[in-house]
Parts: C-alpha cells; structure tokens; sequence
C-alpha cells in the first residue's frame, strides 16, 4: 500500500521558515478577486499598501503555502499518484492577526489518517509561530482516491446540520476565467488547475479552481458582509469541500448568524442550480 499509516504517523515534525511580504499579501488578494471596484475603498484594504490588512485565510499560502497539500504527500510513509489527489477540508485556527510582513517557523506533520474504504483521508497540521510566539495552526484534509481498505479507523463522519431558515445574508461572486491562473502564482501550482490534459487525467473535462481561492473567496464575503470588515475578528474558520468550481462561474454564499460568535456558510455554483462547492462551513468570530 502506497500509504503506511503507522509510519506517516510516527514520522517527526518538519520545520522551516516561511517568510511574506506585502506584495504576497496583495498578490493572494488579487487572486481571491479582490479589487473591484478598484478605488473602492473597502477594496483598498486588500491591495494598496498604505492601508493593508490581512485577510486570515492568507495563512493558507503564506510562505507559497509550504508545506501544503502537495507538500504533505512527500511526508514518511505518503507515496501517492497527484492526479488521485483532492483536497477534502480545511481548518483555520487564528492565534493573533496576522502582520503584513512577516518571517515565522512553520512545523508540519500527519496527525491522522483514516480508512474511508475506496480511499485514504490525511490530516497535515501546520502550527506556525513568529519571535512573538503562535500565530496560526493549519489542518489540511488531503483525501486520496484508491487509497483505503487496509483496515484502519474511519475517523469522524459527521455532518453540521444545516442551519434552519432563509440566510441573514446571500452575495454572488464571480470567478473570472482567469482566476486559477492568478491564483496559483500564490504557491500552489498543481497542473489540475491548470493544463487541461492533467485535469482530464484526474477525471474532469476542464481544470477546476483550487478549493482553497473558494476558501479565500468566501472568507472575504463574510469579513466584508457580517464582520464590518475587520479581518482581525475572525478565530477560526473550517470547511468541507464539496464540490468543484470551475473559472468563469459564479459563487452564490448564504450566510446565517449564530449564537456565540458564529457564522454558518453554504456556498453553491449558481450555474449549476447551487450545486454544493463549500459545505459544513463555519466562522467563529469576536
């Protein structure tokens, strides 16, 4: 089996330092669309220097992203073909705004694996910490098509039941057709968003956005819908991938407020009849 859960799990941590500036910064806006219109001045937040914030799901590239996704699959135990890879999940744990530049130590390693039966579900957690202490930890879900029936625990199943009556909130955002190509110049550059024929390769008739620009896309709507704009309230912010998005459609995202600093999310193609894209979606905020 091209996974040893047992060796992936026991493999030690890998640390290195990442680094960001304010260009990477505003490079990640651009790509999640920020910017329009452009003098706007709540958009300015996101792409003019003199007024920059960080919009916390940055966490997910800074420093290209390492290790990410593609990185956790050079983890110990972890020997997998890319065109069987989907990225299944994300969490996002905010110990402190992020600043606009920065150099911090991002630790990595697999802290699960599960046994889904026709495929493996891996769980790469990165803390990362500057000379100020935590900044952020990371778990990226990696779900691995043909991968499972070895006999492992299936881990946790459970769904978030969907909130009850109509949104506080809807928004549409478009996704040009350019986005994924922005995007990746952010640090992941998997051809599956890419070249056309990686993609077919992988089972789709076009290359699809990356998941996490989704992420980036539907984390802003909030900031800017519920959250007053301001980036430094979001704590944590978690998600199921459910679907794929391709360049040029359209994002419709139903926002619920809930009790104790919470926001429910449900993103859909707008296209295809709200065909899920984000599912289980959660923000806690101050």
């Amino acid at each position: 089996m091209p996974i040893d859960a047992a060796k992936a799990l026991a493999a030690g941590p890998r640390s290195g330092p990442i680094t960001w500036t304010a260009k990477d910064v505003q490079l990640y806006h651009l790509g999640i669309g920020a910017g329009t219109p452009a003098t706007d001045p709540d958009e300015l937040r996101y792409t003019l220097e003199s007024r920059l914030h960080v919009l916390p799901s940055f966490a997910t590239v800074a420093g290209a992203g390492a290790p990410g996704v593609i990185g956790g699959l050079s983890m110990p135990g972890i020997d997998v073909d890319l065109a069987r890879v989907l990225h299944g999940g994300q969490t996002l744990r905010l110990h402190r705004p992020i600043p606009v530049a920065g150099t911090a130590i991002a630790t990595s390693r697999i802290v699960a694996v599960y046994d889904k039966g026709k495929a493996a579900v891996l769980v790469l957690r990165t803390d990362v910490a500057d000379d100020r202490g935590a900044l952020w930890t990371n778990d990226a879900q990696i779900f691995v098509r043909g991968e499972g029936g070895w006999g492992g625990e299936r881990g946790p199943s459970a769904r978030t039941p969907e909130p009850a009556g109509p949104p506080d909130r809807m928004v549409e955002r478009p996704v040009r057709p350019d986005q994924a190509l922005l995007y990746r110049l952010s640090g992941d550059d998997n051809p599956l968003h890419a070249d056309p024929e990686f993609a077919e390769r992988a089972g789709f008739d076009r290359p699809i956005l990356h998941g996490l620009c989704t992420y980036g896309m539907t984390l802003k709507a909030v900031v800017d819908t519920l959250l007053d704009g301001d980036v430094g309230r979001v704590r944590s912010y978690t998600t199921r991938f459910a679907g794929v998005v391709f360049p040029g459609e359209t994002l419709r995202i139903r926002m619920w407020r809930q009790e104790a600093g919470r926001v429910r999310v449900a993103v859909g193609a707008a296209e295809r009849d709200d065909a899920p894209v984000l599912a289980d979606t959660v923000v806690e905020h101050s």
